[in-house]
Parts: structure tokens; sequence; C-alpha cells
């Protein structure tokens, strides 16, 4: 008989009661993390538009493969999972709809250009998703239809955040886009100095956006208006995690930073003392520590409030993809082929799947199934 197990996620002002290996070591410093999404949704890139990488759902100790879809070229978006369907995008040029139970293609819609790291986000009965043609499309979840097009300068590879009726998107045309979520019609954009290729974070009706142009920007949600400008001496690639008023995120200039929005400065910057290499995934932040990627081939989990190592993990390559918290487990994939599942507390090896082809998309979970997608073009949902 397989144990399941029950996450155990602080949504604010509620606290529940966590699994036993999800317990914070004594003395951990803990902070509330945002919300994570319903047991049965992972809406969007990271779960939640605070981009914490959170998920509240029940998953089996050990996870076995329930299905793989064949999709014919590489799968580097990430999935959003909503009503019993899986969205994600591939090479192929197309947006996919999957049934989660049994991975059966439900439709089809074709893209002019591939669909590259742009993750689906699925909200009020519509999915949206960049491609690298530019072209930001609206399509109706219950049978693939074109609800409507925007059209940027350059190629998207930043996936779409939805907050009530307002969808935004960021453009290698250096601009980030705040669109209507009913027709695609322009709410206001914000110029930056070089590439957006990160998702925005939004918390509390502020935007954050760390952009290739070395500067978190913080942005009114309502008019675009930008209300800070916090430089970080960095390129990045790399979405920013909000929590506990601090916006954490990885940099080509092999750092990890956390940055005190109020103050307007950096926290803390993390190198490891012997491995000096890029961070190109995004962490997750839960229960005081911060957890992301490298291209060192390691996972590593930093004190939230210090950011001093806890722990690391070596993978045989490069880790692109942005690791996923449920309960005291991490989930991630590598580019040596495999899907790891690490203790959160002391980072130690619990399972390990040989898929057989790079992974650098992000899991995505929900309703007890994780998905995550490889770069010879299969989608794989374990449970």
């Amino acid at each position: 008989m397989r144990w399941i197990r029950f996450v155990a996620v602080l949504a604010f002002a509620l606290a529940i009661a966590p699994a036993p290996h999800a317990q914070a070591p004594a003395g951990r410093a803990t902070s509330a993390p945002v919300s994570a999404p319903p047991p049965d949704s992972w809406p969007q890139f990271r779960g939640n538009p605070a981009l914490t990488g959170v998920a509240q759902t029940m998953l089996p100790d050990r996870l076995s493969v329930k299905w793989a879809y064949e999709a014919g070229d590489a799968i580097e978006s990430s999935a959003a999972i909503e009503g019993g369907r899986v969205f994600v995008g591939s090479a192929t040029g197309h947006l996919l709809a999957l049934n989660l139970e049994d991975g059966r293609l439900l439709w089809k819609y074709p893209v002019e250009h591939a669909v590259g790291e742009s993750s689906p986000a699925v909200s009020q009965g519509l999915v949206f998703v960049g491609d690298l043609g530019g072209v930001f499309h609206a399509v109706h979840a219950a049978d693939g239809r074109r609800a409507w097009t925007f059209k940027t300068a350059t190629e998207i590879k930043s996936s779409p955040v939805v907050i009530g009726d307002r969808v935004l998107i960021g453009s290698y045309d250096a601009k980030l886009y705040c669109l209507s979520l009913k027709d695609g019609s322009l709410l206001w954009e914000l110029q930056t100095d070089n590439y957006i290729h990160a998702t925005p974070a939004v918390v509390d009706g502020l935007v954050y956006l760390a952009g290739c142009d070395e500067v978190l920007h913080v942005v009114r949600l309502a008019d675009g208006r930008e209300v800070q400008t916090i430089p970080f001496g960095g390129n990045t690639g790399a979405s920013t995690a909000i929590a506990g008023g601090r916006a954490y995120f990885g940099t080509f200039n092999n750092e990890v930073l956390a940055i005190d929005v109020k103050a307007r400065k950096p926290l803390w910057r993390y190198e490891h003392k012997e491995r000096h290499f890029p961070f190109y995934a995004s962490p997750a932040v839960v229960n005081g520590l911060v957890i992301t990627g490298g291209r060192d081939k390691m996972v590593h989990a930093l004190d939230a409030a210090s950011g001093r190592a806890k722990w690391t993990f070596m993978t045989r390559a490069r880790v692109d993809s942005s690791p996923v918290v449920v309960g005291g487990r991490v989930y991630v994939g590598s580019s040596d082929g495999r899907f790891y599942v690490l203790g959160a507390d002391k980072g130690q090896k619990i399972y390990e799947y040989d898929a057989g082809a790079p992974l650098t998309a992000s899991p995505a979970v929900a309703a007890g199934r994780i998905v995550i997608g490889s770069l010879d073009g299969r989608l794989i949902c374990f449970g």
C-alpha cells in the first residue's frame, strides 16, 4: 500500500500543521509563503503570481510514470494544469491540451513559430502563451479556438501572469505589456533597456521584474507607473520569487540575490565558494529556504534570512529546470536527463527517474500528478 503525503502550506494568516518530513529543523527562520494554488490546479509558471514554486496537493511517497505523450519536438515550456487538463507548448509550433488522467490529446492549437520557454497560464476559460515569433495568443481552453492575439516586435520567452481582468507578458523587444484579458487590447507598456526573458511576479498590486538590463523594476499593476528601480549589478534570465517583502533570483554573475524591496538594496548575495556558474533557474521559496538550480550542475538550498547554504545536491549536468516544493520534498529536472526528488531539509535523494533526454522545463503539480517535458519531445506524468 502506498502512503500518501499531505502537503503543508502556510497561506498568509492560515497555519496548517506540516507532515513530519515537511517540518523545518529547529532554529530555522521561517516566513509565511504566498498562498499556493488549490490542490487540483497549477494555473501558471511557478504556480502562483508571486512565483514561489510551492504546490498544495497530494503525491505518493514513491512516484511512478502514469503516462508519456510524444509531442514530436522539444518541450521547453513548463505546463499549466487546470480543470483536469494539461496545457503545454512545444517546438512543433503547437499549444497542446491533454487529459491529465491518461495523457490523451484533447486539442492542438497551431502557432506560426515554435513555443519556446514561454509557459501557459490559464484563467477564466482562456489559455495564454507566447511564441518565438513574438505573438501572444489567447485560446479557448475548452476547444482550442483562438480568442485573440497580440503582436510584439520579437520573440517571447517570458511566461504570462494573469491578475483579475489583466494579463502581463514580457518580450525580447525589451517591453513588459499589460493587456486586457477580454480582448487583448493594450492597457499599458513598460520600456526597459534590454531583453525581457523573465516572468513578472505580482504581489499586492505591484509587479516585480528582474530584467536583462540589471535592474529590478517595481511597477504599479493599475497604471504601469514605475515606483522603484533597484540596480543589482548582473544580467538575469531567472524569474523573481517574492516572499516576505524580499525578491529572490539568480544571475549570470554566478550569484543568487535577496533584495529588500522596502530598503531598495540587496540584502545578501550567495556564490558557491568553488563552483562559479550562472543561475538560470527560478527559485522556490518556502519555510525559510530559497531553493534553486545552477549551471554548476547543483541544486542549492539557501537560508532565506542570511543567504548561507543549507545544502547542495550534485546532478550530472546543469540544472536550468526550476524546482517545485511539495510538502517537504523538492522536485526538479536536470540536463542530465533525470528527474529528481530530494528532501527539502537535507537535500538527500529520495527518487530518480531517467527520462533519457535533458529536462530544462519545470515541473507542474496538481491533483496528485506531476508533469514535466523533455527536450526529446516527451511530456511525462508521474503519480
